[in-house]
C-alpha cells in the first residue's frame, strides 16, 4: 500500500545505559514498540529514520569499569558492542545505534551549553554537594540515597524519590548514605557548577506542553506535574573525570572546570542529534533535514518512546536545553511513554537473580516470541506483570495455535492435494465474502491502534485476524469439499493460501523473523510486502494461480510445562509477598 501522501518520521527511542545488558521490561519500554512503529510506517511506504544509542557517561560506567579493572572507555567500547548485537538478536531496525561518547556528541554538547549562557540561562553557582569521605568522591545524586523529606520513603535516590515522584536535592534528603559503597560519612561541601536557568523558561515549556495535544496521557501528565510543582534550577555539571568537558566559546578549558563534566541528563538526550550526525557521515545522509526547521525539518514528524521515569527529562529539561538555544531546532511531536513491566510483581533484578534479560532471552527462544509477548502485553494503562506461565500461554495460544497452525494446515494440504501449486479453479462465494469483510474491517483497525500507538490493541486485532482465517476455513471446509466438488475446495484452498501472505505481512511490525520466513517461503518478492489497503478488493487472490507452494518447517515450538519449571528454577518465580 502506498501512502496518499509520504511523510518523513523521526524516531527515537529513550537510550539505554551502557551499564550492563538490560532486562526484557527496558526493552519492552522504549526500543521494541519503537522498532515496531517503525517498521509499521516503513511498510506504508513512508521515510523513517529509527536513532537510538548508548548512553555513556556517569558514574555508574566509572565505577564498573573500575571493578572490571579496565578503563571506563574500554568498559563503553565492550558494552556498546553487546548492547549493539542484542538489538540485532531482537531485530531491532536501527536505522542508527550510536554513542554518546561520540566526538558528534561531545561538540553539540558544548554547543548548546555556550548557546545557552550567551542567552542568559546558565550561570556559575556555588553549591552545596554531598561528598562521601568513605569513597573519597563527590556523590552524584543517583548515588545518595536516603530517606524522602516529603513521603518518607527511606530508599529515595538523591535525584528523584520512586515512591512519590518529587524532584529531590540530595541535600535534603535524611539520613544520606553512599550508594557505591553504603557508608554514612557523609558530608556536605561546597563546589561550584553551572547551572540551567530552567525557571526562566517555566512559562515557554508550560505552553509548548499544552499545545502537545497528541501526545498520550501519561507523557502530558507527567509533564504537566512537574510543571505544576515549578521548574527549579538545576546543575548541569558534575565532579567527574568521564564525560563531555566543560569548555569555553573558543575551546579551551573553562577554568574551574578542569575537573568536571557535563552531567550525563544534559549531555544523553543530545545524543539524538549527535547520532543522527553520526547516521549522515556513515550513510552520506543530510542531518539537518531531520533536525533543522531552517533546513526542511519543520514537516518532520518527530516521535520519541520512553519509559515514565525519562518523560520529565524529555518534555521540560531537554526542551528547556532545545528552546533555550534560541535556534531552530525540531522538538517531539509525540512522545509515547510506557509504565513498567514487573516481574511475578516484582522489579527484575540482576544482583537478585530475578528476571529475563536479553541475552539470556534469546539463548531460551527465538526474538519473535518475546517479541509478541511483550508487545501484546505492552505496559500502557498500567504497569504490565510478567510470569513465565503467562507467556507459556500467550504463546501456545496466539502463535503456535492461531497462527502456526494456520499456516501449516493450509500448505500442507495444498502440498498434498493440489500437487504444490495455487489453484486457479473455483468461484469465490458467501464464505469469502465473509472474509473479506473481517479483513477490510481488520486492516483497518490494526492500522488506526498502530498510528496511535496502542500496540496492545494493535496486537490483540492482529490475533483476531488470524482467527478469523481459522474461522473462515472451518465455514470453507476444503476438506470436506475436496471430496465430491474439487473447484469448491479449489477456492477455499486459494482463499487460505492469500490470507496466510496476508497474515505474515500484517504481522511484520511484531513478529518480522517468522514473517519473512513464511513470505520467503511463499515467493513474494520484497516489493509486494508493503501494507496492505483495506480498499483493495484484491487481497483475496492476490497470489498468482499456479504459484508453487511448499510447507514452511514448524514455525513455532510449544511451550511445555516442564520448560516453564526449569526457566522458574533459573530466572526465579515467585510472587513477592506484599
Amino acid at each position: 500500500m502506498q501512502p496518499k501522501e509520504k511523510r518523513r518520521i523521526l524516531i527515537t527511542s529513550a537510550l539505554p545505559y551502557i551499564n550492563g545488558i538490560k532486562h526484557l521490561g527496558n526493552l519492552a519500554g522504549s526500543q521494541l514498540p519503537a522498532d515496531v512503529y517503525a517498521r509499521f510506517q516503513r511498510l506504508r511506504g513512508h521515510e523513517v529514520l529509527y536513532i537510538c544509542a548508548t548512553d555513556e557517561h556517569g558514574t555508574p560506567a566509572e565505577l564498573a569499569a573500575q571493578d572490571m579493572g579496565i578503563s571506563t572507555q574500554a568498559y563503553c567500547d565492550r558494552y556498546h558492542e553487546i548492547q549493539k548485537e542484542l538489538g540485532e538478536g531482537f531485530a531491532l531496525s536501527f536505522d542508527w545505534f550510536g554513542r554518546s561518547s561520540s566526538d558528534e556528541n561531545k561538540a553539540l554538547t558544548q554547543h548548546f551549553a555556550h548557546a545557552l549562557e550567551a542567552n542568559g540561562l546558565i550561570e556559575e553557582r556555588t553549591s552545596k554537594q554531598v561528598y562521601s569521605v568513605d569513597d573519597g568522591r563527590f556523590l552524584p545524586d543517583r548515588y545518595v540515597e536516603g530517606t524522602c523529606p516529603h513521603c518518607g520513603y527511606e530508599k529515595a535516590r538523591g535525584d528523584q524519590c520512586d515512591n512519590c515522584g518529587r524532584l529531590l536535592d540530595p541535600v535534603d534528603l535524611k539520613n544520606p548514605y553512599s550508594a557505591v559503597s553504603g557508608g554514612t560519612n557523609i558530608e556536605i561541601r561546597d563546589t561550584k557548577h553551572l547551572f540551567l536557568l530552567q525557571s526562566k523558561m517555566q512559562g515557554e515549556i508550560r505552553n509548548w506542553v499544552e499545545a502537545s495535544t497528541d501526545w498520550p496521557q501519561l507523557a502530558r501528565s507527567i509533564a504537566l506535574k512537574w510543571l505544576d510543582e515549578g521548574l527549579r534550577d538545576r546543575a548541569i555539571t558534575r565532579d567527574l573525570s568521564w564525560g563531555v568537558p566543560v569548555t569555553r566559546p573558543d575551546g579551551s578549558v573553562r577554568p574551574g572546570f578542569e575537573d568536571k563534566v557535563f552531567y550525563v541528563w544534559f549531555d544523553a538526550p543530545i545524543e539524538y542529534i549527535a547520532a543522527t550526525q553520526e547516521w549522515a557521515s556513515a550513510a552520506d545522509g543530510d542531518w539537518e533535514s531531520w533536525w533543522r526547521t531552517d533546513q526542511g525539518a519543520a514537516d518532520v514528524e518527530y516521535v520519541q518512546f520512553m519509559g515514565k521515569d525519562n518523560v520529565a527529562f524529555h518534555t521540560v529539561s531537554f526542551p528547556v536545553t532545545i528552546f533555550g538555544s534560541g535556534e531552530d531546532w525540531k522538538t517531539v511531536d509525540k512522545l509515547k511513554a510506557f509504565n513498567w513491566v514487573t516481574w511475578y510483581g516484582g522489579k527484575f533484578s540482576t544482583s537478585n537473580k530475578r528476571g529475563i534479560f536479553m541475552d539470556a532471552a534469546l539463548e531460551l527462544l527465538p526474538a519473535d516470541y518475546w517479541r509478541w509477548y511483550l508487545m501484546a502485553n505492552a505496559p500502557e494503562g498500567s504497569d504490565a506483570g510478567f510470569t513465565l506461565e503467562g507467556f507459556q500461554a500467550a504463546i501456545n495460544s496466539d502463535l503456535a495455535n492461531v497462527l502456526g497452525n494456520f499456516v501449516n494446515r493450509i500448505t500442507k494440504y495444498t502440498v498434498s492435494k493440489f500437487d504444490g501449486a495455487l489453484p486457479a479453479a473455483g468461484t469465490p462465494g458467501d464464505d469469502e465474502a465473509w472474509m473479506a469483510a473481517e479483513l477490510k474491517k481488520s486492516l483497518a483497525e490494526i492500522s488506526a491502534h498502530y498510528e496511535a500507538m496502542e500496540f496492545r490493541k494493535a496486537a490483540a486485532e492482529t490475533r483476531a485476524l488470524w482467527a478469523a482465517g481459522n474461522e473462515y476455513l472451518t465455514r470453507a471446509e476444503p476438506w470436506v469439499k475436496y471430496k465430491s466438488d474439487v473447484d469448491a475446495a479449489a477456492i477455499g484452498v486459494r482463499t487460505g493460501l492469500n490470507l496466510v501472505a496476508l497474515f505474515a505481512i500484517v504481522a511484520q511490525p511484531l513478529i518480522p523473523n517468522t514473517a519473512k520466513t513464511i513470505l520467503d517461503t511463499l515467493g513474494v518478492p520484497n516489493e509486494n510486502r508493503n501494507w496492505p489497503s483495506p480498499d483493495d478488493d484484491n487481497l483475496l487472490d492476490a497470489l498468482p494461480h499456479g504459484l508453487p507452494i511448499t510447507a514452511p518447517p514448524v514455525l513455532f515450538q510449544k511451550i511445555e510445562d516442564a520448560m516453564v519449571e526449569e526457566w522458574t528454577e533459573q530466572f526465579g518465580g515467585e510472587p513477592i509477598e506484599a
